[in-house]
């Protein structure tokens, strides 16, 4: 038997739409191996094109599963936590571009209709305090009764991840570690993050899938990847269950369309829309069930904050650069927002 985790990781049906992970094991395991068994979270791919050696529904391109242990069950015998997801969104956004002023009635309305990139809300520095402060006071009030509790927040640059960590240190006194791709000992960090009482650790490219560190309760999501995939297997870092007494799951982010979509969607261990693989060169639309209104809160408070922002900063913000002229300075843009709403989703 050939048991494979993760199995995501490999798409394709042949040597011509396999990636190269699916064509080794189309070569070689494939039509040789007696016994195998595909095992994944998420058993679906962003890119749409088919998992390895998995099943699907000829007409539709419907992922067909041999067994399926729900997060619903999960929750249910205590192998995984209950998660609460929170959207941080604003119903009052100013977005002023030399000296011209618009408004936006949330967060979602501002990213439509301007050129503002999601990486310009979770690279500001007022939002990352706000978010963050969020996240240090559940985190504290989660220690009260797991002394060992940790957080995990996902940042989106090396940049992005050294001035979380500053904020966590320098303004809320938090014990930090961070691990990144570019950092040759990161996974010896882990290990030891994993058996300390430090506080947070933050990630760029390292804590998404496959690492256990149950002692993770909180998580910040403020990187900008949107994808359902990527939101789960984040998610996936604070469900698992160790012997503290109080298990429950809080994540933080902001109300993003994907990512209050993505948010939504999770009583539904396949989503409807990441299900489906392309038929005929042509992805198949399915309108996923709208998640039971009991499920979801909402709580309202008021909080400013002002960003100026210059395009090409060292933040690596995306918003497009326009210059009056050779050698002028960029156009300098503020972005306002207030009267934040928070919103809870808790679907187990």
């Amino acid at each position: 038997m050939v048991v494979f985790d993760e199995v995501h990781h490999c798409s394709g049906t042949n040597g011509d739409n396999a990636n190269s992970w699916g064509q080794k094991i189309i070569k070689k395991i494939q039509n040789k191996a007696r016994f195998t068994l595909s095992l994944s979270g998420t058993p679906w791919r962003s890119d749409s094109v088919p998992i390895v050696l998995a099943n699907y529904c000829d007409h539709e391109g419907k992922l067909v599963v041999d067994y399926q242990y729900s997060l619903q069950q999960a929750v249910a015998e205590g192998v995984c936590r209950s998660p609460r997801i929170i959207l941080v969104d604003s119903t009052n956004l100013t977005l002023s571009v030399d000296e011209k002023e618009e408004s936006y009635s949330s967060i979602d309305n501002l990213l439509q209709e301007s050129n503002t990139s999601y990486r310009c809300i979770v690279q500001n520095r007022e939002a990352m305090e706000y978010i963050l402060k969020l996240g240090c006071e559940r985190l504290a009030n989660i220690r009260r009764l797991n002394e060992n509790a940790g957080g995990l927040v996902v940042a989106s640059s090396l940049k992005h991840a050294a001035i979380v960590k500053q904020i966590l240190v320098d303004n809320y006194n938090q014990s930090v570690v961070s691990v990144s791709y570019d950092n040759r000992d990161s996974h010896a960090e882990i290990s030891r993050f994993r058996n300390s009482n430090t506080q947070w650790i933050v990630s760029i490219g390292m804590i998404s899938e496959g690492t256990d560190i149950p002692r993770l309760q909180v998580c910040c999501h403020m990187s900008s990847i949107k994808t359902e995939l990527y939101f789960r297997q984040v998610l996936g870092r604070i469900l698992r269950v160790d012997n503290s007494i109080y298990q429950k799951a809080w994540m933080y982010t902001f109300a993003e369309e994907r990512l209050t979509q993505s948010a939504e969607n999770i009583a539904q261990d396949i989503p409807d829309v990441c299900s489906i693989v392309k038929v005929d060169q042509e992805l198949e639309q399915i309108i996923p069930e709208q998640i039971s209104e009991h499920s979801i809160s909402e709580t309202s408070s008021t909080f400013s904050f002002e960003e100026i922002l210059r395009f090409g900063s060292e933040m690596e913000c995306e918003q497009h650069s326009k210059v009056r002229g050779e050698g002028s300075q960029a156009i300098l843009t503020e972005l306002q927002l207030e009267e934040f709403k928070v919103r809870l989703i808790k679907t187990f």
